[in-house]
């Protein structure tokens, strides 16, 4: 069986990059649960398990000792080696002893306090898209809302023009979703992106600024500079895993409120219950999946694993599993009990976490703000991406037209 070939045993044979999975994995995952197969296997480009339940994937991010971030892709990619052949590596790709402190080193820019400073810039600049289209009563709002902010706001993380913003996700879904499946796209942006922050690091070499790159510059590690494949790994980590991630949360929320007007009213009435219900969109439509690589033979379940064979972590199968929470399946905007693991779970939850929340509020605020009655214009032109990253790529909808303010 080839990759995109279909699929007609989903427990032994399945691919993730299906159009239909991809449209709708949550029932493939329900119907493998119902089935008793909490681990799917399958030899699409690799020997790949699939967990499809929350305990699942919690133990897997728990048990270090048998799993490797050395590769988190879905797909094998091949590695990236600087010229003094050293990895190119980042938090997330990295394993321990060298896991936790370049993690440490990252944490205090991505602290709640660190993020609350691009608050007021986020707002405005979602004012300012909205202010855009506000005026024509339709818009796509993946495309001309969601897909816009996050890499503007990566953008002045970085300290790096924010008109380079399109060209930053363009880059971001060559090597992340287009390129898992195509090796000469994924070599072709992969290269963008290196030779990119190669000189914007010179830059910050010969003028610091108050960035995450001059910051790394000039931070130690034991009593030592930051080796320059970790700089280099982690700036680049901040493009790749902060753009699409938080794109397609955003889309995925706007999507269900276009679509669910009771819960977009209530939400209008109610905006003190807008972080309560971002935490339910995060369960119910996580974005991302990541992989673990096995260190040594081991165990999933009744299923047999050889060192080197991948699992991938399908946070958002472990956040529908009804073994966790009630009525998996219904988003529940004020949902009480939610230990979602959309972010993660283990030594290796995303770092960004309050950075994607915040960006994630202020979305939802200030486009309920200024557009409070929306819907799907097409719902067949709605369209999806998948992979290493899960959101809506298109969203038109229409609305009451209305003046910029």
């Amino acid at each position: 069986m080839t990759a995109l070939d279909p699929v007609s045993d989903w427990a032994n044979d399945f691919e993730i990059f299906d159009p239909g999975f991809i449209k709708d994995p949550y029932s493939v995952w329900s119907d493998l649960r119902e089935q008793g197969c909490p681990f799917a296997r399958t030899e699409r480009r690799d020997v790949t398990f699939m967990p499809t339940t929350y305990e699942g994937v919690r133990a897997i991010t728990t048990d270090t000792d048998t799993w490797s971030s050395f590769s988190i892709t879905v797909t094998p990619v091949p590695q990236v080696y600087d010229a003094n052949g050293d990895r190119i590596r980042s938090i997330i790709a990295s394993d321990e002893p060298d896991h936790t402190r370049e993690r440490r080193l990252m944490l205090p820019f991505f602290s709640p306090r660190a993020v609350e400073k691009y608050r007021e810039h986020t707002q405005e600049l979602c004012r300012g898209l909205i202010r855009e289209f506000i005026e024509e009563g339709s818009a796509d709002i993946a495309e001309q809302y969601a897909r816009q902010i996050p890499p503007r706001i990566i953008a002045a993380i970085l300290g790096i023009e924010p008109e380079m913003a399109d060209e930053f996700t363009t880059w971001v879904q060559g090597a992340l979703e287009l390129g898992l499946q195509d090796e000469e796209i994924r070599e072709h942006y992969l290269a963008i992106i290196q030779n990119f922050f190669v000189e914007q690091i010179e830059l910050r070499q010969t003028n610091p600024g108050d960035d995450l790159i001059s910051f790394l510059l000039a931070a130690e590690l034991d009593g030592e500079p930051v080796p320059m494949p970790v700089i280099r790994g982690n700036v680049q980590l901040m493009l790749i895993a902060g753009i699409d991630t938080t794109w397609s949360s955003i889309g995925s929320a706007l999507l269900h409120l276009a679509t669910h007007p009771e819960d977009r009213r209530r939400l209008v009435e109610e905006p003190e219950l807008i972080p309560t219900a971002i935490e339910e969109f995060l369960r119910a439509y996580s974005p991302v999946t990541m992989a673990r690589v096995a260190k040594h033979d081991t165990m999933l379940g009744d299923r047999e694993v050889k060192a080197g064979e991948r699992v991938i972590l399908t946070f958002p199968a472990a956040n529908r599993d009804p073994a966790m929470f009630e009525n998996p399946e219904e988003v529940i905007i004020d949902r009480e009990h939610n230990r979602h693991i959309a972010f993660g779970s283990g030594i290796h939850r995303c770092a960004g976490s309050n950075l994607a929340r915040m960006e994630m509020q202020v979305a939802i605020e200030e486009f309920l703000k200024m557009i409070p009655e929306f819907e799907i214009a097409d719902a067949d032109a709605v369209t999806w991406a998948g992979g290493q990253v899960r959101g809506p790529r298109n969203i038109p909808v229409t609305f009451p037209r209305r003046q910029p303010v």
